[in-house]
């Protein structure tokens, strides 16, 4: 190894935490990636944990010299050969043993040699990260603040539907990550369902979005009030079933009792009876009066869009899952609703798709559809201990059993806390973002795929556009670095621009 290269040397440790004094004048931070090779070729990754400050002189010297410079502006009083008595100790963690082929990786289960100097990583330690057979771009490897030249993939195919959660507070990149990830998607085969009640992913007039992808007749995008290039979102009430409504507004058990005997007794015409006996005063089948009445307003708190919700025209939810189904991407524009008429929307889509995919599988048919993810912002909204205490929606049926019918969420929160843990166990990738709450890193962290208890601080200390994924189909948690979205579809362009270049003769 080039002493250059040196960042620092073993001293001590065990299994779980390799203590690494620094190099004098090399800066070691927090999530650093470094190496420790091995005379055979093999090496042992490591990765800094925790950082502090050491010295051979005691304590009350210290202190006494640096009183002497502060009180007395006397710098001459220094240590003598401060690089050999003062230094820095980082306690990093063992993550994986690569063998000499840097192809095959495991966890390591032996301690590298005693004093071996490390140094940090470089793109070709880590060869193992290679681009699957069905990529899903999340980023760039990033050691410490360090982004390397080596992007990170999972396989879309397997990670959408074991579900994936991206927790992070306001303003640490959320939104730009998922327009990233939604980019590199339009050109798989992957049929994506986003309710975007921000209208953030489409990109309406100058603002960039996906409408500006080079395969822009893969996208699709349904608003109340569509700009040039987009689809009219009318829904028919006579599509709409009592089931679609579980965690939208809180019924009771009467009232859902009614809802139910209404569907039964008039099919797709249950929501216009209600309306019809509450207006002329009657009574059916035992359903009394007051609760046709309280049925009726809670059905028009919800429906009370009329640009939406219509009393006929044709079925748009079946073009969308249609459309689904030949894997493009459905933005479904939700800001202009209230919160309660855009989970209606969203739940009667994917009730649709997913009876549709039961169907399939039924019928042998399930691995030749596209597998189906589903972008829902603010997770807790349909996820949440609150909403379900009323039962189960359509969204925890995906989130609970969606895995077998290659359907997945890729569901976004600021809080982890409020959804049950049943649910977060289940959702097998977690690309995770800054937080500084302790009580949301602490659910976060005990829920990962990977062991991430020495991470604390790490994820507090994530800038914009920093995160940790930690996902059951990567060998490591890998720290990334995600790339603004304006730069990196501006880069994208140009990248496939010099690929269709044609070299003048």
């Amino acid at each position: 190894m080039d002493d250059n290269e040196v960042a620092g040397q073993i001293i001590g440790g065990n299994s779980s935490k390799i203590l690494v004094r620094g190099k004098f004048g090399k800066r070691l931070e927090l999530g650093d990636l470094l190496i420790a090779d091995e005379n055979n070729g093999n090496k042992i990754l490591l990765q800094v944990k925790n950082l502090e400050y050491r010295s051979q002189i005691p304590q009350e010297r210290r202190e006494l010299i640096s009183g002497l410079q502060l009180e007395h502006e006397d710098e001459s009083t220094t240590f003598i050969e401060p690089e050999l008595r003062n230094y820095i100790i980082a306690e990093a963690k063992p993550l994986l043993y690569i063998h000499n082929n840097s192809k095959n990786a495991k966890a390591p289960k032996s301690l590298p040699p005693f004093f071996k100097k490390v140094r940090r990583v470089k793109e070709e330690d880590l060869k193992f990260l290679s681009k699957p057979k069905h990529p899903l771009y999340l980023g760039e490897v990033r050691s410490g603040s360090q982004k390397l030249n080596l992007p990170v993939y999972i396989d879309y195919k397997h990670a959408i539907p074991h579900h994936i959660l991206i927790p992070a507070t306001t303003g640490r990149g959320k939104s730009n990550l998922v327009k990233v990830m939604l980019w590199n998607l339009v050109d798989e085969n992957v049929g994506i369902l986003v309710l975007d009640p921000h209208d953030e992913y489409y990109g309406r007039g100058n603002t960039k979005g996906l409408k500006d992808h080079p395969r822009h007749e893969e996208v699709l995008y349904y608003s109340p009030n569509p700009p040039r290039g987009g689809l009219e979102l009318k829904i028919n009430k006579k599509y709409l079933k009592p089931k679609h409504f579980q965690g939208t507004v809180s019924f009771t058990d009467a009232q859902w009792q009614a809802m139910h005997k209404f569907y039964k007794e008039f099919k797709d015409e249950w929501i216009i009876k209600i309306e019809e006996m509450e207006r002329i005063g009657e009574e059916i089948h035992g359903v009394k009066k007051p609760t046709i009445a309280a049925t009726n307003r809670k059905l028009n708190h919800v429906l009370s869009h009329e640009d939406v919700f219509v009393e006929n025209g044709r079925n748009v939810i079946e073009d969308i899952v249609n459309n689904l189904e030949k894997g493009k991407i459905v933005i479904i524009d939700t800001s202009q609703m209230s919160e309660e008429a855009g989970i209606l929307v969203g739940s009667a889509i994917i009730e649709n798709i997913f009876r549709r995919y039961q169907r399939y599988k039924a019928e042998g048919e399930l691995n030749k559809k596209p597998v189906i993810g589903i972008v829902v912002e603010e997770a807790p909204r349909i996820l949440g201990k609150d909403v379900l205490k009323d039962g189960q929606n359509i969204y925890a049926t995906i989130a609970r059993e969606g895995r077998k019918f290659n359907i997945g969420l890729i569901a976004i929160t600021q809080l982890v806390t409020p959804i049950p843990k049943s649910i977060l166990a289940n959702m097998n990738t977690k690309i995770i973002l800054g937080n500084e709450m302790p009580s949301e890193r602490s659910e976060i962290i005990g829920s990962s795929p990977q062991d991430l208890s020495d991470d604390d601080r790490a994820i507090a200390s994530l800038d914009k556009g920093e995160a940790i994924v930690s996902s059951i189909f990567t060998k490591f948690a890998v720290p990334i670095y995600i790339p603004l979205f304006e730069d990196y579809i501006e880069k994208d362009e140009k990248s496939d621009d010099q690929e269709y270049d044609i070299d003048p003769l």
